[in-house]
């Protein structure tokens, strides 16, 4: 692959931190001209010093979105600042209006159109007529409980339904992901986090419909659950202790069915402790498929690949508001 991709990251968490990394340890294949957070403490500071290099880079880190886009003329812009929609909607109008490519790890995103369809019109006409891409991608959503299963049906000659296990130990994943599924919390205040409906794993739904709409399947219904894995015993992470009692993370389900027919099934468990941690696809199908990943699909790491791994799709793509059944499948680039 000849051409060389010029990079903006937008956002500096755990997950953007990762992805600057990777960019540059790719050098051959991806420039980082730009990098935009609002944080005081990292705002004016060369990226080296953010991520701890000994060489700076020459890339300082502005809060002035706007600036950087007009500067920097990126290829493409990886957003990784929020997992809801409405809160960053602004944020790819810019970009798209700068003329800039998007791959994004918002949720919401991934699939956006039964649950924000004005925004998901809006952003796909802006798009358009920018002449650019945004892209919504990541490994769950994104991968593991939907493209990986669309894929899984492309040596089957029809399918009544599908079923996806998804299994983490988020005692091996970062702060951020410990927290969000409620480790170390009691089960009242996980009850009080479920009420809010901004708590748990976001894009069980958005994966649903984007495996329905990619089987060409008709979904009138849609139902979650979400429950408290409770620890039988004293676990410890290295950023947090989870006493006997307490809340070890999250049993998430979600039913995609047409009238009384149950054609969608995803099991998400995400707590601290988990013993079978996997990643399976099944088909009832013909013939029948059953994929399945041992120890499962390693989010922190896999997040940024498929980010990464999205550039030059996203690049070469035509124009608008795109999902992971509608571009190419990804593939590791700039591995030698």
């Amino acid at each position: 692959m000849s051409k060389r991709y010029r990079v903006v990251q937008y956002g500096i968490g755990p997950i953007g931190v990762s992805c600057l990394r990777t960019v540059l340890s790719k050098p051959s294949h991806l420039e980082l001209v730009g990098v935009i957070d609002i944080d005081p403490l990292k705002v004016g500071k060369d990226i080296a010093d953010v991520l701890g290099l000994p060489d700076k880079t020459g890339v300082i880190v502005s809060s002035n979105a706007d600036e950087v886009l007009s500067t920097s003329r990126p290829d493409v812009v990886l957003h990784t600042t929020s997992s809801f929609l409405a809160r960053m909607y602004d944020q790819l109008v810019l970009c798209a209006s700068h003329g800039v490519n998007v791959v994004s790890s918002t949720e919401e995103l991934s699939y956006p159109y039964h649950r924000h369809p004005a925004i998901s019109a809006e952003l796909d006409k802006v798009a358009k007529e920018n002449g650019v891409t945004l892209l919504g991608t990541g490994v769950n959503p994104g991968y593991a409980m939907d493209a990986l299963a669309l894929m899984a049906t492309g040596v089957c000659n029809d399918v009544k339904s599908i079923t996806i296990h998804r299994e983490v130990d988020a005692g091996l994943r970062r702060l951020p992901l410990q927290q969000k599924v409620g480790a170390g919390i009691t089960t009242e205040q996980f009850a009080e986090k479920k009420a809010t409906g901004m708590f748990g794993h976001i894009g069980l739904v958005e994966s649903i419909r984007m495996i329905a709409d990619g089987m060409g399947w008709s979904i009138d219904r849609v139902e979650e659950q979400l429950d408290p894995v409770v620890s039988d015993r004293i676990v410890e992470t290295p950023f947090l202790t989870i006493q006997k009692g307490q809340v070890a993370g999250i049993h998430h389900h979600a039913y995609g069915y047409d009238g009384d027919e149950l054609l969608i099934t995803l099991d998400l468990k995400m707590f601290v402790g988990a013993l079978n941690p996997r990643d399976e696809v099944v088909a009832d199908s013909n013939p029948p498929m059953n994929l399945l990943v041992k120890g499962g699909i390693f989010g922190d790491t896999a997040t940024v690949a498929t980010l990464i791994n999205n550039i030059p799709l996203v690049v070469e793509a035509s124009p608008g508001l795109k999902t992971a059944k509608d571009v190419p499948l990804p593939r590791a680039f700039g591995t030698r």
